[in-house]
């Protein structure tokens, strides 16, 4: 009885031990779990913000007005940034300088759509992290002024957005101002599968969508926009597949998606990874970053289970990864960039490359998440707030599942 109390126990013991190493060698498998530990780093400057921002009053375009718009008071305004007096015709069309932002020009709309953008951003990233409704209540009230009160709402196009004096009363290129809408969008879609927004709103705001939507995609502008072949381009496809996922056009995401993998993809990256065309400009830094993040979008907006552009690669080899791959050590050491410097805000970059987060998620890596945690999480300058539409990771989790799941 003896020698088989211990033969008993000895063969338990073994099979403890079978379980525990195999429970040892799955977890090497398993995605590290970078959605919490980026919730950690996050929620306390989050939670800071939406506290802040719980007290703030919507303001919508509806509150400026430039006398140079040939728009109505519901019309969005901007200016080309890069456009200034010319000094032989001060009176005259003004005359480009490309990289230079003129300071003098009306962006009061565009600080508006900004603004709301964030606050909307923070908000529901509050309430995702909490559960705290009183933190979607507040995003409604947002909502509604922009969309449905006929007082303060804005009309469903960027027809007049950045305009030329002298020269255009906007341009096509302007349509890259609405990439501030898609964390609005994205919210929208957040509050109504938690039912959070009055139906009546929730119609309106959603009927807002799809007519900004239709504009995007058949006006002479969104046309214009659609094929332009750098960054333009790429933020205009994800902006189409963020409106189409909010207001379920199925047939408006099948030809983003055709028109990231066969256009977008093999058009715009170089067999390296690089993006030329941003490479070209004068701040080849900013706008490569602010490429590799709408390439970024696109793949985690279009992606499904059975149709995952994570993994997806041109019969040249081009992809995401390899793109992800190409900056990640100049994000990393911008000491190393091999390219000249930006003519402005050189010193304000990298910052917190949403693109690092989203693909140290989806690939498990820990280098990318690591680079990403290292750098400043809340924007403070103006320009680079601009030009990192994707603030507020925590709202984009839902799409990123794992890599055995697409």
């Amino acid at each position: 009885m003896k020698y088989l109390r211990l033969s008993l126990v000895l063969f338990a013991l073994s099979i403890l031990g079978q379980l525990f190493f195999a429970g040892c060698n799955n977890n090497l498998h398993e995605p590290r779990n970078f959605k919490n530990k980026a919730v950690s780093v996050l929620k306390d400057s989050i939670l800071f913000f939406a506290r802040q921002n719980l007290k703030k009053l919507p303001v919508t375009i509806t509150s400026y007005r430039c006398k140079r718009s040939k728009g109505t008071i519901h019309d969005f305004y901007s200016e080309g940034d890069y456009w200034w007096p010319n000094p032989k015709n001060p009176k005259g069309p003004y005359i480009r300088k490309d990289g230079l932002s003129n300071p003098d020009n009306f962006t009061k709309h565009r600080e508006a759509l900004i603004r709301f953008s964030r606050i909307t951003g923070n908000l529901t990233s509050a309430y995702l992290i909490t559960g705290n409704s009183l933190y979607a209540k507040a995003v409604v009230k947002h909502l509604e002024a922009w969309f449905v009160n006929d007082c303060t709402r804005m009309n469903p196009n960027l027809h007049y957005a950045q305009a030329i004096t002298g020269r255009c009363e906007g341009r096509y290129i302007g349509i890259i101002d609405g990439i501030q809408f898609l964390e609005i969008a994205q919210s929208v879609l957040i509050l109504e599968r938690n039912h959070l927004i009055r139906k009546n709103s929730l119609s309106k705001i959603k009927k807002w969508f799809s007519d900004y939507l239709y504009w995007l995609t058949t006006s002479s502008y969104g046309k214009q926009e659609r094929i332009h072949p750098n960054n333009h381009g790429t933020w205009w496809n994800v902006q189409a597949a963020m409106y189409a996922v909010l207001t379920k056009n199925k047939k408006v995401l099948d030809e983003c998606r055709s028109n990231f993998k066969f256009n977008l993809l093999p058009n715009q990256e170089a067999p390296n990874g690089s993006f030329p065309e941003e490479l070209k400009r004068t701040k080849p830094y900013g706008y490569s970053l602010f490429n590799l993040e709408g390439m970024t979008m696109n793949v985690l907006l279009l992606s499904t289970k059975g149709k995952s552009l994570w993994k997806y690669r041109t019969p040249a080899g081009k992809s995401l990864r390899k793109a992800i791959q190409f900056m990640a050590p100049y994000i990393n050491d911008k000491s190393k960039w091999p390219y000249p410097p930006d003519v402005m805000y050189w010193n304000k970059w990298p910052v917190e490359q949403p693109s690092l987060l989203f693909a140290s998620i989806q690939y498990n890596d820990n280098l990318w998440f690591t680079i990403w945690k290292k750098y400043r999480h809340f924007l403070k300058n103006k320009e680079v707030i601009r030009n990192m539409p994707i603030r507020n990771p925590v709202l984009w989790f839902s799409y990123l599942r794992s890599e055995k799941n697409l």
